[in-house]
């Protein structure tokens, strides 16, 4: 007998007990990216590997660790998008979406990366990408973390999410930062760990970020990127937090919230929890406006965020009553041949007249007891009951699975009725 096949390790399914919770997440995301008028784009899942080398970097662990990437019959270098930030930005340089133009836009599906699989972070893994082009100021730096603050107070968990803030300056007021983090460090090179000796000659900020205990006081102890920043730098930070402090939005200013990448500048955040482990950013967001430039466009403004849809789903895990998100509202009951085929004709003058109603008809041959007990267990409101006494008489019995009320036996004009309200 064939060994059954299984899924790749680290790319999970969703199953049909789960993919409610998920509905109901992606429903409540665009509804929220609707009010603040953000449209959507669509993108390739496989992207010329040149574009996250240009991106991301060919000395990151993402490049040269991480990716998904093979060459195709022509011999071109592709690759599984590991996140989506560059290919949203090389469609809009590809497509002249940025001259002269102002765009919110946001995209949803698969990243991809060739990480140890553990809980909320995948080989596979679905993203929400919201990037905006166009707008220098602070307000849409606001913008973006109100309409994220808005996600969690929609999904019911805005009391176990905490907003920290940074700003990274200009890339010249982080070289001079640099500078001064590598003679600290150096300074203390008997004290940093493997990992931080080699970010030390490639990307000294990163060490800020490390998750090394035996590191911690010698971190707390670096220089702060605050008094490096110019007064553009501090202006725009200032704009920001303002903006937030009106609005009542809470955060932490947090000096160690860095980022790899030397195209970020000024706004950095990051929503972090602390209930889910080690994988506790949730949502990271900054402004990028360097990476334009880098692939290929004229000088612009550019800031987003992404959030880990896997993360989220882990943390509404919480909500109890999401546990039996309903996907059946009515369960037809069928008994006999001639109520099977009055059915079929019920079901779709209903799903006519009331086409948001979850209906699920019975097929196949069971005992009235069997379809009720299905009835039952799916979730639904109302068990409609067509047998050939209803046939008939052109009527169809209701009962209501889950109040009190008397079963009624109703014409179909009462029956839509009764559903609508």
């Amino acid at each position: 007998m064939a060994k059954n096949i299984q899924a790749i390790r680290g790319m999970h399914d969703v199953l049909p007990d789960q993919s409610a919770r998920w509905q109901f997440v992606e429903q409540e995301i665009r509804d929220v990216l609707a009010s603040y008028a953000y449209t959507e784009i669509r993108l390739p899942i496989v992207e010329k590997t040149e574009l996250f080398k240009r991106s991301i970097g060919e000395v990151t662990d993402i490049v040269e660790k991480e990716m998904y990437t093979f060459e195709d019959r022509n011999g071109d270098s592709l690759t599984l998008r590991p996140e989506g930030t560059a290919g949203c930005l090389r469609a809009c340089l590809e497509h002249g979406l940025l001259h002269n133009q102002v765009h919110r836009l946001w995209y949803y599906g698969q990243m991809f990366r060739h990480e140890r699989p553990q809980k909320g972070r995948y080989r596979q893994f679905i993203q929400l990408g919201v990037e905006t082009y166009g707008m220098e100021g602070p307000e849409i730096d606001a913008e973006l973390i109100l309409l994220s603050h808005r996600f969690w107070q929609r999904l019911g968990i805005l009391d176990k999410v905490e907003l920290q803030l940074n700003s990274l300056g200009t890339a010249e007021e982080r070289l001079v930062y640099r500078e001064q983090l590598v003679e600290y460090f150096t300074a203390h090179s008997e004290q940093l760990d493997e990992d931080s000796q080699r970010r030390l000659g490639s990307n000294p900020l990163r060490i800020l970020d490390t998750k090394n205990p035996a590191m911690q006081s010698l971190v707390e102890n670096a220089p702060a990127l605050s008094d490096a920043l110019g007064e553009a730098s501090k202006a725009h930070f200032k704009g920001l937090t303002d903006t937030l402090d009106t609005l009542g939005i809470t955060y932490t200013l947090n000096q160690r919230l860095v980022r790899g990448l030397d195209y970020y500048s000024k706004t950095v955040f990051e929503w972090v929890t602390t209930e889910l482990g080690a994988q506790g950013t949730i949502c990271a967001g900054g402004r990028y406006d360097g990476l334009i430039e880098q692939l290929g466009g004229k000088p612009n403004h550019a800031v987003g965020f992404a959030m880990g849809m896997e993360r989220i789903l882990a943390l509404l895990e919480t909500r109890e009553d999401l546990e039996q998100i309903q996907t059946v509202d009515a369960y037809m009951i069928l008994v006999g041949e001639s109520a099977v085929k009055a059915g079929l004709v019920l079901a779709e003058k209903l799903r006519d007249r009331l086409p948001k109603l979850r209906l699920q008809m019975h097929c196949g041959t069971a005992s009235f007891k069997s379809q009720f007990k299905k009835a039952d267990k799916s979730g639904a409101d109302y068990a409609l009951i067509l047998a050939e006494d209803e046939v008939l008489n052109d009527k169809i019995s209701i009962k209501f699975l889950r109040s009190e009320q008397e079963q009624q036996s109703v014409s179909v004009t009462e029956l839509i009725e009764l559903l609508s309200t």
